[in-house]
């Protein structure tokens, strides 16, 4: 049985009680969420998918005032497959997902100039916010950006589904590790090799990350109780990072029918699938995957992304889950709690005692 040190290192890294770190939401995340689990003595995450240098000044003074703990500030690292309005032609997938705004009684609207912020603007903002923590996702950090986050005092966190990845983080410098098994909701942050050829499940990638690199690893993927994080630690992992059986909570900024979902999903219940954004992501299966899907019309990520993104939102005010991306993860039946700090008490259950 795992002793608790390497989790109480990484407590110690994080200035945090325990080493339960939040999965960082893209489109999803909340205030109110993430700085529940900070105030409750783990590390909260806010992903930043789609945020402009603004926003992002604007949503940590949010943190800031909800929480005065750490927390992390997560970014979406371009891989170069990247399109822009002017590379795709929209027309083929609007016309599949038509009858969904249709259905919602709102337009189409016309592209915009630009899919997405550039990173520089994200990394400016995420830099001068100086966060305890700066995780990223599909990609490893470049030298300046880990150096001027060092300099500040900001963490480097980064995430592998493989081991290949995981090495090549620890090369560029990250401090920490998330290993993310493929039983993980969401997208799939593959980024040295394509996403379907880097499934590997959370037993076999733990482990293996461990032994391949210096820095401490948190598990990922198919973690949302007790025995989660105990399997975890017992892999060698120094943490867990959980979002699924968060997500279901009153404080995420899920929808009623979306919390409704995940904790009625069955085991066998997600399916990876590019329908709703171009990229490969876990999640439950509903009317507009399967439309999608049975068309075989999706345009390449974020344009797939950004249209969905149009009826998705208006389907979350409406809480019409059929019409929303209902990413989960194969636990997602183990997501019964409906308040954070339940879900925190059962995952520091997990904990050894010398951990907490």
């Amino acid at each position: 049985m795992p002793d608790g040190h390497a989790a109480r290192r990484l407590a110690r890294l994080l200035g945090v009680d325990v080493p339960i770190v939040l999965g960082p939401f893209g489109g999803l995340s909340s205030v109110a969420l993430t700085a529940s689990v900070s105030e409750l003595g783990g590390l909260g995450s806010y992903g930043l998918y789609g945020y402009d240098g603004d926003r992002i000044t604007s949503t940590v003074a949010s943190l800031r005032e909800a929480t005065s703990r750490p927390f992390a500030l997560n970014l979406w690292l371009p891989t170069g497959d990247e399109v822009e309005p002017g590379d795709v032609d929209l027309e083929p997938a609007r016309s599949v997902v038509a009858p969904f705004f249709a259905e919602l009684g709102v337009a189409m609207p016309p592209a915009p100039q630009r899919f997405l912020p550039t990173l520089d603007d994200q990394l400016d903002a995420v830099l001068d916010a100086r966060p305890a923590v700066m995780s990223v996702v599909f990609g490893v950090p470049v030298a300046e950006v880990v150096d001027a986050a060092h300099r500040q005092g900001t963490l480097v966190m980064g995430t592998a589904t493989t081991v290949d990845e995981a090495v090549a983080l620890s090369t560029a410098g990250v401090d920490v590790v998330v290993a993310s098994g493929a039983e993980a909701g969401g997208h799939r942050v593959s980024f040295l090799r394509p996403a379907e050829r880097s499934l590997v499940g959370t037993f076999a990638l733990v482990p293996q990350v461990v032994d391949a690199v210096d820095v401490p690893v948190i598990a990922a993927g198919g973690i949302a109780d007790r025995r989660g994080v105990a399997a975890a630690l017992a892999l060698g992992a120094a943490g867990v990072q959980v979002g699924t059986a968060f997500l279901a909570t009153r404080q995420s900024a899920a929808a009623d029918s979306y919390r409704a979902a995940l904790r009625g999903a069955a085991a066998d219940g997600t399916v990876l699938t590019r329908a709703m954004s171009g990229r490969l992501a876990r999640g439950l299966p509903n009317r507009a995957v399967q439309a999608i899907e049975e068309a075989g019309v999706i345009a390449a990520f974020p344009a797939q992304n950004w249209l969905t993104g149009q009826f998705r939102t208006v389907a979350a005010r409406a809480d019409v889950a059929d019409l929303l991306s209902l990413w989960a993860g194969q636990a997602a039946g183990l997501a019964t709690h409906v308040d954070a700090a339940d879900v925190f008490a059962e995952l520091s259950a997990g904990l050894p005692h010398t951990a907490t």
